[in-house]
């Protein structure tokens, strides 16, 4: 009699190790700490990235190349916004600096989550009324995806 192994379905909860990567490199890698658990359909992963998944069996070693704007969606402008440095004081810390570059991490409108954005510009950068532009789109916005998975436990 042959074991059938658990095969990830909608909704699946999973125990992984999964990298995500693009062409400057990876954003999430957790082979080389602990596995990820995650349910899918709860957008803990981008729907492309999720059909990926579908109907694996546990156990599996897979890797997909996604062509660019596929897993996370195509680059908006609409993403990039300034934010007054007084409101950025109200959230945090008075005395932030920011660089190019940096990810700051911001609370959601229903203060249980966070996401990011990354200081693209600044603007009267020593003044109390100076304004930072930040970039919201995902960093893989616009990018062909390296998804590489490890499918440890299917429940």
């Amino acid at each position: 009699m042959t074991s059938v192994l658990p095969r990830v379905q909608p909704g699946s909860f999973l125990t992984l190790h999964y990298r995500l990567g693009g062409p400057a490199g990876d954003i999430i890698n957790t082979f080389d700490g602990k596995p990820a658990t995650l349910s899918l359909g709860t957008g803990e992963l981008s729907p492309a990235v999720e059909q990926c998944l579908l109907g694996l069996e546990e156990g599996t070693r897979s890797t997909f190349e996604l062509p660019a704007g596929a897993a996370f969606g195509e680059r908006s402008p609409d993403m990039q916004q300034w934010l007054a440095r007084k409101v950025l004081t109200q959230m945090g810390d008075p005395n932030e600096t920011y660089h190019v570059g940096d990810v700051v991490q911001f609370p959601t409108p229903d203060g249980q989550g966070q996401f990011a954005g990354v200081v693209l510009q600044l603007r009267d950068e020593n003044d109390k009324d100076g304004a930072v532009l930040f970039d919201f789109n995902h960093p893989l916005a616009g990018q062909p995806v390296t998804f590489e998975v490890h499918l440890i436990g299917v429940l």
